[in-house]
Formats: structure tokens, C-alpha cells, sequence
């Protein structure tokens, strides 16, 4: 198959270049080369902002592909540019969605793709909606191969999954607490980006999948109490943790909560028998113990990418502040 990424070389794109490649497809990345990810040998690189009209059609000139992936579209306007290249020049187009587009707070779980997308409190979440709604729209007016694929917490060994990144490790290794958010017995899941690959590049190709949408997930569930114990003890560390309630958060910093309001506040539990259909052979093998210890093994390496966010520690440090004031009125 002749795929192109735009993209390709992001935290959960990287992977599944990576597992592309290795199963034989003549694959291109579109993308600006500004990634601390390395191409993979054999992979045709397109150099072009896949954002900017004039650009993208002249990196592809008049090709076309059997696949086409866009990692990188946020925003109706984004869908937009691609009806107007990709229309008739790929045989399937594969929009990257989010598990945040999902109703928040789900009215039940497990979440299943036939639950509502509906999420009041993320921009981001409803501009995903948005294109999903065009991308299907596009499906059933004029057949635009459309499948969708909704990701949900994925990582990599560069990816910490906590909002503060190395800030919150470098705290816990100096001693000092952290917060997490709620009571911290929500339950998440992280699923690592080399299991989300098994299952994405199943998909691609596969004609059955063209007008369905998937979300591919771990089955492993962590609470944010386990997932920042495993982190701590990855890194050496004791964990110290207070409890914030994400309202308290949301008004010490909008940015931050935000994040919590609309997504990870919440339990999101997925039932991934669909993409189990669709892909017999996708299974996930990476625990997240497994995966904080890739992600400290890998920042100790690479003590350039150690960088604290001053806006974060000192966010933290009132936070704290303003919980001992609580508890002790």
C-alpha cells in the first residue's frame, strides 16, 4: 500500500510508522521536520506545512494513495484543506479523533464507540467532534472513505502522563509533594504507543473499517493514585501526594483545569471489542509499570529534555498552600 502520514513522527504517530514500515508499505511523512523523532529508514520524507493550502498539494504534486492518515488536524478548517486535496485521491482517509470527544462524564460505563460524543468543557474535545461530524458527512454525501480513530491516554518513553512533566518527578525526588486531582481513585487508562500501533495499522486498507469509527485502548485500568505511585517508584522516590479537587484546581488555573474538567476528573473505562473485531490480532502487551520505567530510564538519558515549568511548580506550590489553609480553618 502507498500510505502517507501527515505527521508521523509525534508520540503516538512514531510507533505506527515504525510497525508500517516493518509490514512492507510504501509509506510517506508529510510533516515540517521538527520532531526530536528520528525517521525511520525507508520512509519517503515530504517536507511541507500540511496546514497551509499551497504547500501540501505542492509536496504531493499529483500523487495518490491508498491511505491517507492526518495526525494533525484540530479544527474544522483542517478537515476542510483535506476534502479539498485528498477528495478522489485516496482510497481511505483515517482522521485522528480523540477518546475525549466521548460524553464527559460518561453516563455509563464501559464507554463503547456507540457512546455519545458530548464534552462541554474542552474546546479541543468539541473542535474533534466538529471534524467528525464534516469527516461523516463527507462519508455519506459523497462516499469520502472516512474511518476514524479515537485515541485515548497514549504514551511513549518521552511522554510523562501528568500534566506537570518533569516538574512533578524532580518534585518527587527533592521530596516534595505533588497534587493529583479528585481523591485520586478515578480510574484512567494509559495504553502505550506500540500496543495502540498493533491495532491502528490493522486498520489501514482495510475496506471493512471505511465509515466506522474505533477507539483503541489498553484493557488495564490505573487509578491516578497508582499511576503516580508507579511513577514515583520508577524514579527512585517516595511519593507525597495532596489531593486537590479539580474545581479547586480550575480556579487557580484555568489552562490546567480545563484538562481535568473535561477529561481526566473523570473514570473512562473502554470496551475494545470492536477494534478486536476489526483486528484479530490486536492485543496490548506493555503494563504501565513496564512504561513509567521506559519514560525515567529515558529522561535520566536525557537531561536535556529534564525542564521545569516554573508556572507549574509555583501553581502547585499554592495549590498545596491553599489545601493546608483549608484543612486547618
Amino acid at each position: 500500500m502507498r500510505i502517507l502520514f501527515l505527521g508521523g513522527t509525534g508520540i503516538i504517530s512514531s510507533a505506527c510508522t515504525e510497525l508500517a514500515l516493518e509490514r512492507g508499505a510504501d509509506l510517506y511523512l508529510l510533516n515540517r521536520g521538527q520532531s526530536i523523532r528520528p525517521v525511520p529508514a525507508g520512509a519517503h520524507v515530504l517536507t511541507a506545512d500540511a496546514r497551509e493550502k499551497h504547500s501540501l498539494k505542492t509536496a504531493i504534486g499529483k500523487m495518490s494513495f491508498d491511505v491517507v492518515v492526518d495526525w494533525i488536524a484540530f479544527t474544522p478548517e483542517h478537515i476542510r484543506l483535506d476534502l479539498e486535496v485528498f477528495r478522489g485521491r485516496c482510497g481511505q482517509f483515517v482522521f485522528i479523533s480523540s477518546a475525549s470527544a466521548y460524553q464527559t462524564p460518561p453516563a455509563m460505563l464501559p464507554v463503547t464507540e456507540e457512546t455519545p460524543l458530548d464534552n462541554p468543557y474542552w474546546q479541543y474535545s468539541r473542535d474533534k467532534i466538529a471534524c467528525e461530524n464534516m469527516l461523516m458527512a463527507a462519508f455519506h454525501d459523497d462516499a469520502f472513505p472516512t474511518t476514524i480513530v479515537r485515541p485515548s491516554h497514549t504514551f511513549d518513553k518521552t511522554l510523562l502522563p501528568c500534566r506537570g512533566g518533569w516538574t512533578t518527578i524532580d518534585r518527587m525526588r527533592r521530596g516534595k509533594p505533588i497534587f493529583i486531582h479528585g481523591d485520586g481513585t478515578s480510574i484512567w487508562t494509559l495504553t502505550h504507543h506500540r500496543d495502540f500501533a498493533r491495532g491502528f495499522v490493522g486498520l489501514l486498507g482495510n475496506s471493512a473499517a471505511i465509515g466506522q469509527a474505533f477507539h483503541i485502548t489498553s484493557d488495564e485500568w490505573l487509578t491516578w493514585n497508582q499511576i503516580y505511585e508507579l511513577l514515583a517508584q520508577s524514579a527512585g522516590a517516595s511519593l507525597k501526594a495532596v489531593h486537590v479537587p479539580s474545581e479547586i484546581v480550575n480556579h487557580f488555573d484555568r489552562d490546567v483545569g480545563d484538562g481535568l474538567l473535561g477529561d481526566k476528573m473523570h473514570s473512562m473505562i473502554f470496551d475494545n471489542r470492536k477494534i478486536k473485531q476489526f483486528v484479530p490480532d490486536f492485543h496490548c502487551s506493555i503494563p504501565f509499570h513496564q512504561g513509567a520505567r521506559e519514560i525515567i530510564d529515558w529522561y535520566d538519558l536525557h537531561p536535556q529534555f529534564q525542564k521545569i515549568d516554573h508556572h507549574y511548580e509555583a501553581l502547585t506550590e499554592r495549590l498545596i498552600a491553599a489545601m493546608g489553609r483549608a484543612l486547618n480553618e
